[in-house]
């Protein structure tokens, strides 16, 4: 058996073993339910087992069908985007909402090979706008907007 394309049959892999993962992460540590009455780890197993699913459907694809080499990994923006998003949450609380959103979005921006400021500048801003309408007005979620001067 030959691996016809390798980038689907790795893309495959990686969502069996996330889907699998989770699915088997939340019926464990979850009470499962029914489905009239669902508990708190049956949309979990359901979302991880249907990608799991699509993961063995990609797996099963790249050893029947012929398709692109895998794609070499970029380190730069992965590292960037990861970074950013850890930032992100450890920086949230005392640095509030807004200030916590820009400095993701250029955090992850500056990983790109296109990075200009001024549309950094702009998207972090229009993003930290729609995110604190979103979830502090619309959701009410109980995020500090500013950081808290003492």
């Amino acid at each position: 058996m030959r691996i016809r394309s390798p980038q689907d049959f790795w893309a495959g892999a990686l969502f069996g073993g996330v889907g699998l993962s989770a699915a088997v992460y939340a019926a464990m540590h979850y009470q499962y339910g029914t489905a009239v009455r669902m508990g708190p780890g049956y949309f979990p197993v359901w979302i991880g087992g249907i990608i799991a699913l699509l993961g063995a459907a990609l797996v099963i694809g790249s050893l029947r069908f012929d398709g692109p080499p895998r794609a070499p990994i970029h380190w730069r923006p992965t590292l960037f985007i990861l970074g950013a998003s850890i930032v992100f949450g450890y920086l949230l609380k005392p640095l509030g909402l807004v200030l916590a959103t820009a400095l993701l979005v250029l955090g992850s921006a500056a990983g790109g090979h296109e990075f200009r400021w001024r549309e950094a500048l702009l998207l972090a801003a229009a993003l930290a706008v729609f995110s604190v309408g979103v979830f502090t007005y619309a959701l009410g979620l109980p995020f500090p907007l500013w950081p808290e001067l003492q």
